[in-house]
C-alpha cells in the first residue's frame, strides 16, 4: 500500500510540472464542446397514441366455427415490424419528404435516418401504442406521426387479407391433391376386391371356417368307419354261415340235400334190420363219406369267403337278405368315402388359403389404412377451407381489431431534444479530464525525477549523493500563487458553464 502511494505521489508531482498545458487544454476542449452544444438544431417531437380494441362481439358467436387468430399478438408483432424499408420508403412519399431530395443517396440518407428517428412505444396490456418522431421542424413531424398512423392502420388490414388468401390458396391446392391420392387408393382398393372375391368373404373368419371344415371331416371319417365296420360285420357273417344255417359252418345244399336222403333210408332200414345188416352199415358208411365231402366242401368254400367274399355272393348258400344288407353297406361306404374325399380337398384348400390369408389381410388393412387416412385429411382439408373462408368473411365484416386515434398527432411546443442542460455539465467534466489526461501524457513523454530512489531504480546505477533544496519564502509564494492561478482558471472555466446553463435556463423557462 505504501508504495502504491509512493507511485501515486511521483506521478502526481510529475503532471503539476505540467499543469498549465493541462488548464490549456480543458479551455480549449471546453469551449469547443460548449460550441458545438449550442450548435445543435433544436428537435421537435411529434406523437400521437391510438388505441386498439381487440374485443369483438362476433368472436364469442363464431367460436368453434372460424380460425380467430391472436389478434394481440398480430397487432403487437405489427408494432415490431411496422418500421420496415418498404414501409419506410411509403412515408417518404406519403409525407413528402422525398421533395428537396435530388439523389439516390441522399434519399438512402433520409430512409435511414427516418429508421433510426420513429419510435413505437406500447403501454403494455392495455393495447395502448405512441407513435413518435423527431424533426427540427415541427410541421413535419407532425405530417410524418400523421401518415405513419395511417400506415399502421391499412397494415393490419393489408396483411390480414394477404393471410386470409394465401390460407385458402394452400388449402385448395392440398385438397386437389389428396382428391387425387383419394382416387387412386379407392382404384386400388377396388382392383384389390376384384382380384380376391373368395379371399375377402373369410377376411377375419378364415380360422372358424377351417376350424368348422375340420370337424365336418373328422364326423365323415368317424361315418366310414362305422360303416365299413358294418359292412366287415354283415361279411363275417356271409363267411361264418351265421345267416344261412345259424350255426358255424357253410351250408353245401348238394351235399346236405343227399345226407339227409341218405338218413331217412338209414331211419326206414333200422326199422326193419339191426346195425348189423349189410344195407344199414352200406348206408352209414355213405353217410360218413358225404359228410366228410361235405366237411372239405365247406373248409375249401370257407378260404375262398376270407380271400374274396363277393365270390360267396352268387353261391345258392347266402340268403337274399344278406346279399342286401351287404350291397346297402357297400353303397353306404361308398358315398362316404366320397364325403370324406370331398372334406379332405376342402380342408387342403382352405389350408393354402390359411396360408396366403396373412399376406391377403396385411394389403387389405394397408389399403384401408391408407384410405382412411387419405379421406381423414381431405375431410379435415375441407372444413378447414370452409372454416378459412368464414373467417375471412369475419374479418373484412370486423377487422383484426378496432383502431381508436386517443391523441391526434400534435408537436411539442418546446424542443425536446438536444438536452442541453445535461450535455453542459457533462462537456466540463470532460473538458477538466482532458486536461488531466494531458498532463499525464506530458509527464510520461518528458519524466521527471523527484527523489533520489525514483532515480536509482530508472538508472540501476548507484547514487552518491543528493544536493537538498532550502525553500525560501519567495518560492513558496511563487506556488501559491500558481496554485492560486490554477484555481482561478479551473474556475472561471466552470463559471462559463455555469452562466451558460443559467441563460438557457431562463430562456426555457420564458418560452414555457
Amino acid at each position: 500500500m505504501d508504495e502504491l502511494l509512493r507511485h501515486a505521489k511521483l506521478l502526481l508531482r510529475g503532471m503539476w510540472l505540467y499543469r498549465r498545458l493541462g488548464v490549456l487544454a480543458a479551455w480549449m476542449v471546453g469551449v469547443i464542446a460548449a460550441l458545438v452544444i449550442l450548435m445543435i438544431p433544436d428537435k421537435y417531437e411529434a406523437s400521437a397514441r391510438i388505441y386498439v380494441d381487440t374485443d369483438s362481439v362476433l368472436r364469442p358467436l363464431m367460436a368453434g366455427l372460424a380460425v380467430q387468430p391472436n389478434a394481440e399478438q398480430q397487432i403487437a408483432v405489427l408494432s415490431r415490424t411496422l418500421i420496415s424499408r418498404p414501409n419506410m420508403e411509403r412515408l417518404v412519399r406519403m409525407a413528402d419528404l422525398d421533395l428537396k431530395v435530388s439523389s439516390k443517396d441522399d434519399r438512402e440518407a433520409l430512409i435511414d435516418s427516418l429508421t433510426k428517428t420513429l419510435s413505437i412505444r406500447s403501454a403494455g396490456r392495455d393495447n395502448l401504442y405512441t407513435l413518435s418522431f423527431r424533426d427540427p421542424d415541427p410541421a413535419r413531424a407532425t405530417k410524418v406521426v400523421q401518415s405513419l398512423t395511417t400506415l399502421f392502420v391499412e397494415s393490419s388490414l393489408g396483411d390480414k387479407q394477404k393471410d386470409g388468401d394465401s390460407a385458402r390458396k394452400f388449402i385448395d391446392e392440398q385438397i386437389k391433391i389428396y382428391e387425387k391420392k383419394l382416387a387412386d387408393a379407392e382404384a386400388r382398393l377396388k382392383t384389390f376386391k376384384l382380384q380376391n372375391l373368395d379371399a375377402q368373404f373369410g377376411i377375419g373368419e378364415g380360422g372358424g371356417r377351417f376350424n368348422e371344415m375340420a370337424t365336418q371331416l373328422s364326423q365323415a371319417r368317424l361315418q366310414l368307419r362305422e360303416a365299413e365296420n358294418a359292412r366287415d360285420a354283415v361279411k363275417r357273417q356271409i363267411v361264418g354261415g351265421d345267416a344261412a344255417t345259424g350255426g358255424g359252418d357253410i351250408g353245401v345244399p348238394e351235399l346236405d340235400g343227399r345226407i339227409d336222403t341218405m338218413k331217412r333210408n338209414l331211419d326206414k332200414l333200422l326199422q326193419t334190420y339191426t346195425e348189423q345188416h349189410p344195407d344199414v352199415m352200406g348206408t352209414r358208411r355213405m353217410i360218413k363219406e358225404l359228410e366228410e365231402q361235405r366237411r372239405v366242401e365247406a373248409a375249401e368254400r370257407r378260404r375262398i369267403g376270407a380271400t374274396n367274399p363277393a365270390a360267396l355272393l352268387g353261391s345258392d348258400s347266402v340268403s337274399l337278405t344278406m346279399r342286401t344288407q351287404l350291397s346297402s353297406a357297400e353303397a353306404q361306404v361308398a358315398s362316404l368315402r366320397a364325403r370324406v374325399a370331398e372334406y379332405e380337398r376342402r380342408v387342403a384348400q382352405a389350408k393354402d388359403s390359411m396360408r396366403l390369408m396373412p399376406e391377403v389381410e396385411a394389403e387389405y388393412a394397408q389399403l384401408n389404412r391408407d384410405y382412411a387416412v387419405n379421406k381423414k385429411n381431405y375431410e379435415n382439408l375441407v372444413e378447414r377451407r370452409e372454416s378459412a373462408m368464414m373467417s375471412s368473411d369475419m374479418g373484412a365484416l370486423g377487422g383484426v381489431a378496432d383502431f381508436r386515434l386517443i391523441d391526434p398527432p400534435r408537436a411539442s411546443s418546446t424542443p425536446v431534444a438536444p438536452n442541453r442542460m445535461l450535455l453542459l455539465p457533462l462537456a466540463l467534466l470532460g473538458s477538466l479530464l482532458v486536461g488531466l489526461l494531458v498532463c499525464l501524457l506530458a509527464s510520461q513523454v518528458r519524466p521527471t525525477f523527484s527523489d533520489a530512489r525514483a532515480l536509482r531504480e530508472f538508472t540501476g546505477l548507484p547514487l552518491l549523493g543528493t544536493v537538498s533544496l532550502i525553500v525560501s519564502d519567495e518560492m513558496r509564494q511563487s506556488r501559491r500563487k500558481s496554485l492560486l492561478k490554477l484555481g482561478a482558471a479551473t474556475s472561471a472555466l466552470a463559471a462559463v458553464y455555469g452562466i451558460e446553463m443559467l441563460v438557457l435556463f431562463l430562456l426555457g423557462a420564458r418560452a414555457a
